[in-house]
């Protein structure tokens, strides 16, 4: 006989041109190019997704792949047995493990074509944004691993029969109920336990680890069990054709081969088994590492010097969406475990199943369970389940929540759910409870001044859920001030009856009651507050409140008023002024104060920082900015008088450090559309005297993002408006080389800068001038305000053709000994005064200072635009200030995993006809190819035949 694999070769060389000879080979590889194509571009609507990622290509692979490998394999053995050709392969010195090894081959041979030649779908990606190649080598692996599953499935069917069409048909059932397995549409149905343990059956499940760029030995070993089990079969099922199994030795020869297709099919399951809870071996193809324990997150297990505990609370009925997310969790979280060496344990239950467990989470914890609404094929039903992670560390504890560990994208394919950043998040975490978090008695022991916590509550009129949290307060306070020596006073008061107390109460607190009725007849008070000095925080119970609520509350506001607890910023800007209240009118029925600007900004960053939001009018003091802000955030502060710049100037002298939002407009949704209204100079001045020249006029650009912007049209004599994205010059869409290698936007693949100056700043020997964000090199300069587009006067993009176009800067930072503002002027608390020596004239040697040309990258009408569908290009602009916050305070441990694959990698500007033409030329390309390979095919030699056994 030929040696075994020269023979198996042999083998797939003879199929492979014998499968090129017939024009049906490529009728299926043309189907599945189209089918691969149009799913890309209409089904997962690569262009509107507007993100530079492979998934729309292995979106629909697991399904394509079923069908194209059952029309490659259904001929292999049935048209042998058809044609009585089996009989002959049965004679030639080839064994049949060889004859069925170069069939798989051979039909692999053809999906590994098929892989390749759509590899100029990420080719073009490549060209429109930065595209990620770890995935896209984890895409095609997974592929080419599913595509030898369904293979050998296909092999062994259609050596079950001798017609094509019922090998075909069999192939398609068996694979599709193989792929659905893991299938949201049937784990959904059974709960996360028994939803886990399909998706670790599924073809279809197992591919999402290895497409996002993971290779993972238990999908690795899956799939190679699964194929060397239907090729076993294969061997088996050719094997009983030629065996004699009426006789003595034939009968034996059936036992022995059963027994090793059975010792093969047991192997491959208690493999699998075996590596499903080894999490460890694993290679992140990712370019940053964004599936991998970071060198950050290790150093911080290390050091734990007690155990830390991680508590998984998911429910087994849940949302659709979330059930796919828990193995994701539960895999990162024992990961953990891992690299702990003994000092994390974790666990994960479900407090559905156990009363007991329900009741202690909520009690101590705050733990409850969020409603779902979840449809099926016949109602419409709410599952209450939970979806919590609990971190324990000594007598600390914090709770990662539904809100904190998700994210929805909406886009035109509906929701899309995620994990939001479970690393950085869960990190974060630890990093809060064993080092940022102190017990409550060092808390008040750190109180710069006594604090006194305040109760106004009518338990009178009091809401019936409502009626034991006065009680439930008093017993936490009242032990808290017992053991605080003085530091902690509580109190508690009824403002029944007392107008005066309720209006101080509503003019200095913004405290008012709340109706119980429709008409506001009955009122009730419940609310606390808690006062040190000038400064204030309140407590509102809201909802059904437990003692673990009050007393995290309480902490929490400790917390923040304890200096050098958390990383302190103050938000410098202007406050709209509120009209004067009507007497006439009940507290309670006051119109709202107008709300100020960075309100969203203020949200996102109060879950990191401890946020202090200043007025100009505040800081104009001796005093000047709070002493336990560590970072000052200037945007739109209106008129700055000179005692508020000199603040600004000594709190950067100090030390401190400062981002200016400098832009020069002020832009707000009107009726008629947007309007942007010019700022003060006063910020401009103060930067001025820094060195930043600030430019006159918004940069537009080319390289630009398109914006939802009303159009006019007339119809018939009339005027319609319609909403349309079109190009917006004064979006600068930057990415690449025009964002600096800078501590601050490591990982950020590509942001805006909306309605921007220019700045410019000369560095010298003792101030490092650092550029950050730079246009692309087709910028310009226009003058105005007028920033919506005027198709009247330029009906092609609504705006006039720029000149000098060039590349301008629009972020930069200064660093190094500043020279004060004030250096000549002097202290304006002592003008007309002999000047103290001891005014700083320079700063530290290392005052920051970073400036942004745009006061709305971060504004609310921004980070609105970023939570919409589209709106990913946005989003860094918030992690870009996150960033610059800790590069301030030199806390950049956290920056690696923060911006690790936190953010889409967005596609370059494209217009309608460039997309079309990227579109038309893929479906061009991929015939001229596969024009190509039918061309080779038809010059390949002929084929030859096997030798055959020589008559005895």
């Amino acid at each position: 006989m030929m040696p075994s694999f020269r023979a198996a070769l042999t083998v797939a060389r003879k199929e492979v041109r014998s499968t090129f000879q017939s024009p049906v080979a490529f009728l299926f590889l043309a189907v599945f190019q189209l089918a691969t194509v149009f799913s890309f571009f209409s089904l997962s609507r690569f262009f509107s997704r507007n993100i530079a990622d492979v998934r729309p290509l292995f979106a629909w692979m697991p399904l394509l792949l079923i069908f194209l490998v059952s029309a490659f394999t259904m001929r292999q053995w049935a048209e042998e047995r058809k044609l009585g050709t089996l009989e002959i392969l049965m004679t030639l010195p080839v064994r049949t493990v060889d004859l069925v090894l170069g069939k798989f081959l051979a039909a692999l041979q053809l999906v590994a074509l098929a892989l390749a030649l759509t590899f100029p779908l990420p080719l073009m990606i490549s060209f429109m944004g930065p595209l990620d190649m770890g995935p896209v080598i984890g895409g095609y692996l997974g592929a080419l691993l599913l595509g030898s599953t369904y293979v050998a499935l296909g092999l062994w069917i259609s050596s079950r029969t001798d017609n094509q069409v019922v090998a075909l048909m069999l192939t398609l059932v068996t694979g599709g109920v193989l792929y659905i397995l893991g299938d949201e549409t049937l784990t959904s149905l059974v709960g996360n336990g028994p939803g886990e343990a399909l998706r670790l059956l599924g073809t279809g499940s197992r591919f999402e680890s290895i497409e996002r760029g993971v290779l993972d030995l238990r999908d690795v070993a899956y799939y190679a069990g699964l194929t060397v089990s239907f090729l076993a079969m294969n061997v088996f099922s050719l094997e009983m054709d030629r065996i004699d199994a009426q006789s003595a030795r034939g009968s034996k020869r059936s036992q022995q081969l059963g027994i090793t297709v059975g010792l093969i099919l047991a192997n491959a399951l208690a493999l699998s088994a075996w590596l499903t809870p080894v999490t460890a071996a694993r290679i992140d193809l990712t370019e940053n590492g964004d599936y991998s324990i970071s060198d950050v997150t290790q150093a911080l297990l290390v050091d734990l010097d007690e155990p830390l505990y991680i508590d998984g609370f998911f429910s087994e009925r849940t949302h659709p969406l979330l059930s796919p997310l828990v193995p994701q969790i539960r895999d990162l979280v024992e990961e953990y475990e891992v690299y702990g060496r003994g000092r994390v344990e974790v666990s994960f239950a479900d407090p559905n199943t156990d009363e007991a467990l329900e009741q202690e989470v909520l009690e101590q914890y705050s733990i409850r369970s969020v409603p779902f609404q979840v449809d099926d094929r016949n109602q419409v039903s709410v599952v209450n389940s939970y979806f919590h992670l609990l971190v324990r560390y000594g007598d600390q504890y914090a709770v990662l929540s539904f809100d904190d560990l998700i994210e929805f994208q909406a886009d035109t394919n509906g929701i899309d759910v995620k994990l939001r950043n479970l690393e950085y998040d869960l990190t974060r975490t630890i990093k809060k409870v064993t080092q940022d978090f102190s017990s409550v008695d060092s808390l008040i022991a750190g109180l710069p001044e006594t604090a006194t916590l305040t109760l106004y509550a009518t338990p009178a009129t009091l809401p019936e859920r409502y009626t034991e949290v006065p009680a439930m307060m008093t017993a936490i306070a009242e032990e808290m001030a017992g053991e605080s020596g003085g530091q902690f006073v509580y109190a508690q008061v009824d403002p029944t009856g007392d107008p005066a107390l309720q209006q101080r109460l509503f003019d200095e607190y913004g405290v008012r009651p709340l109706a119980l009725d429709l008409f506001g007849q009955t009122t009730f008070y419940l609310d606390a507050v808690v006062t040190m000095g000038t400064r204030v925080e309140r407590i509102v119970p809201q909802g059904d409140v437990s003692e673990a609520d009050l007393k995290t509350a309480i902490e929490a506001v400790l917390q923040r008023l304890t200096p050098g607890q958390r990383t302190t910023v103050g938000l410098l800007t202007d406050q709209p002024e509120a009209p004067p209240p009507n007497p006439q009118i009940p507290p309670q029925f006051q119109p709202p104060p107008p709300q100020p600007d960075y309100r969203l900004l203020e949200q996102v960053l109060g879950d990191a920082y401890e946020v202090q939001r200043l007025e100009p009018s505040q800081i104009e003091s001796e005093a000047g900015v709070p002493a336990e802000v560590d970072v000052l955030l200037v945007g739109k502060p209106g008129e700055m008088s000179d005692k508020a710049q000199w603040a600004v100037d000594q709190f950067l002298m100090r030390g401190g450090s400062v981002v200016a939002l400098a832009g020069p407009v002020s832009v707000g949704a009107t009726q008629q559309g947007l309007e942007a209204t010019p700022l003060d100079d006063d910020l401009t001045a103060l930067l001025d005297a820094y060195g930043v020249e600030l430019g006159e006029g918004l940069v537009m650009d080319s390289q630009n993002v398109a914006f939802p912007i009303p159009v006019i049209e007339e119809r018939g004599g009339l005027r319609f408006q319609r909403i349309e994205l079109l190009p917006y010059p004064f979006f600068l869409d930057v990415r690449g080389t025009q964002l600096a290698e800078h501590p601050a936007l490591a990982g950020i693949q590509s942001m805006t800068m909306p309605w921007a100056r220019t700045l410019d700043a000369t560095p010298s020997d003792a101030v490092t001038v650092t550029s950050l964000v730079t246009t692309s090199d087709d910028a310009w300069v226009k003058p105005g305000t007028s920033i919506e587009p005027n198709f009247d006067l330029y009906p092609t993009d609504g705006f006039a053709a720029g000149a000098e176009r060039d590349t301008r800067q629009v972020a930069l930072t200064l660093s190094g000994r500043l020279t004060s503002a004030f250096a000549e002027r002097g202290n304006p608390h002592l003008e007309g005064e002999p000047q103290p020596e001891a005014t700083p004239q320079r700063s530290l040697p290392d005052a920051r200072l970073t400036v942004l040309g745009s006061s709305e990258s971060v504004s609310d009408v921004i980070l609105q635009l970023a939570s919409q569908p589209n709106g990913e290009v946005h989003r860094a602009n918030l992690q870009l200030v996150q960033n610059l916050i800790d590069w301030s305070v030199e806390d950049t441990d956290l920056l690696s995993i923060r911006t690790s694959g936190a953010f889409a990698r967005t596609l370059m500007p494209l217009s309608d006809e460039e997309r079309n033409v990227w579109e038309t030329g893929i479906y061009i390309l991929s015939f001229l190819l596969l024009a190509g390979v039918a061309l080779f095919s038809r010059n390949r030699a002929p084929l030859r035949p096997l030798p055959r056994k020589e008559a005895a």
